[in-house]
């Protein structure tokens, strides 16, 4: 045998030697839990995790309501990756792009760095982005309900409205700051509107000029019905909670502009609000877009239903991103695929951590398939709507068994426990509503003093 040929038979034996490389993109729901079970189930030496996000934390996406309402603590609904994902290595970054046909993927790193990515098993799970559409005036006006910092945000925000409607002597101005709008009326939407508008009304009776019925709280909806995700019958009685509530809906109704905070509705309806929501839909992270990767016409990748990606050996791809065939109604339906929630993407991670191993093991994937259990939604404290196995729930059941569902989704016992601690002092002690606005602009008191020195 030759020395050249020696060296490369060497070479070859080192490289299979060497764990292989998963490369996780995203640490949403699939990410971290797809990360989670591999790190438990892996043998030694038998593939090395990396999982790059943005954020150096996931976000349960359905307890943001309440952390924006008060009644949990915000730090609370995020799981810290690298607290909980030991064995793995966790890399703060933003995914530029992605080339499979190099096995490679671009990443912009927290400190602005632009670094090249080399992988064996690549996940797709950069999840989804909110869906923006062509209207004047929404990039400037309005703010979307993903993450936490936009919780957060509006959290303080509202109860600053209140702040300075409350000492305003332009009763116009008073007006725009006390109006409320939430567009799109599907879960997060309808969730958001209802926590907070519990939360703004709660707070009115710190306030001696401001009583619940000077706050005006609109809910704008393109279809005809909202929570498409329950029985239409659950989605009609919620609007007419709403309704009871004092919460305007405009139902089969589109936003047509809200420059400068104007909003006109395509029915004629013209106001002024100083707080617009958008919940309007979501589409699959952008850079799949950009990538090699077949697309579906819904603009997620095109994955089999054993949670790989078509004609792509080695890649997978789960949750809000993919588009993963129903195989619980492709009988009535050959093209359906499953809806982006979080009762899919928990489900499929799970699901991808075992077809990983096998494929690592010599064995071969098997196909997910899961019917939809029903839906839960909050509508505020003690208040809400169920649809779980073709059994509808209202009012208090219903709230009872969405907190009860959503605190057993949550990852690690640390934060069941801290939520469930949250609700009961929230329970004796009531919530706390002050407005932390100072956070938005912390410098704003430096630069005032500075500019006066």
């Amino acid at each position: 045998m030759s020395q050249c040929a020696k060296c490369n038979d060497e070479f070859m034996s080192a490289r299979k030697s060497e764990p292989t490389r998963i490369l996780i993109l995203g640490g949403g729901y699939v990410g971290l839990y797809t990360a989670l079970g591999l790190q438990r189930k892996l043998r030694a030496n038998e593939a090395s995790v990396t999982i790059v996000d943005p954020q150096p934390h996931m976000t349960y996406q359905p307890f943001l309501p309440e952390a924006a309402a008060g009644a949990i603590e915000p730090r609370h609904v995020v799981v810290p990756l690298r607290r909980s994902l030991k064995r793995c290595h966790v890399l703060t970054a933003r995914v530029n792009s992605i080339e499979h046909e190099s096995k490679s993927v671009t990443v912009e790193a927290a400190d602005g760095h632009i670094q090249e990515l080399s992988y064996d098993v690549l996940v797709i799970a950069l999840g989804s982005v909110a869906r923006l559409l062509p209207v004047p005036g929404l990039a400037e006006q309005g703010i979307a309900f993903k993450t936490i910092g936009e919780a957060i945000y509006l959290r303080n925000h509202v109860l600053s409205r209140m702040d300075q409607a409350s000492s305003t002597l332009d009763p116009q101005l008073r007006k725009r700051l006390l109006t409320f709008t939430v567009i799109g009326g599907g879960f997060a939407g309808i969730e958001a509107l209802a926590e907070l508008e519990d939360m703004s009304k709660f707070a009115c009776r710190y306030y001696s000029n401001i009583s619940p019925d000077d706050i005006r709280w609109v809910l704008v909806e393109g279809a005809g019905r909202i929570l498409p995700e329950v029985r239409e019958s659950l989605g009609a009685y919620t609007v007419e909670q709403l309704e009871k509530r004092g919460i305007e809906v405009y139902l089969s109704t589109l936003v047509k502009s809200m420059e400068e905070g104007h909003l006109v509705l395509d029915d004629g309806t013209e106001f002024d609000s100083d707080t617009i929501i958008w919940t309007a839909g979501v589409k699959a992270n952008p850079v799949i877009a950009s990538s090699d990767l077949p697309l579906h016409k819904s603009g997620r990748v095109q994955a089999t239903a054993a949670l790989q990606v078509a004609g792509r050996p080695g890649v997978w791809a789960a949750g809000d991103c993919a588009a993963v065939p129903d195989l619980s109604k492709t009988a009535e339906d050959p093209t359906a695929i499953c809806p982006p929630n979080a009762q899919h993407a928990v489900r499929q991670a799970h699901h991808l951590t075992k077809n990983i191993l096998r494929t690592l093991r010599g064995n071969q994937p098997k196909d997910y398939s899961h019917s939809n259990a029903g839906s839960v939604a909050s509508l505020g404290l003690h208040k809400g709507v169920a649809d779980v196995y073709n059994i509808k729930a209202k009012g208090f059941k219903a709230w009872s068994m969405h907190r009860i569902y959503h605190v057993s989704r949550m990852p690690t016992f640390n934060k069941k426990a801290r939520i469930t601690v949250d609700w009961l002092l929230g329970g004796l002690f009531r919530r706390e509503v002050v407005s932390m606005g100072q956070i938005n602009d912390p410098k704003a008191d430096f630069a005032r003093v500075s500019q006066q020195s």
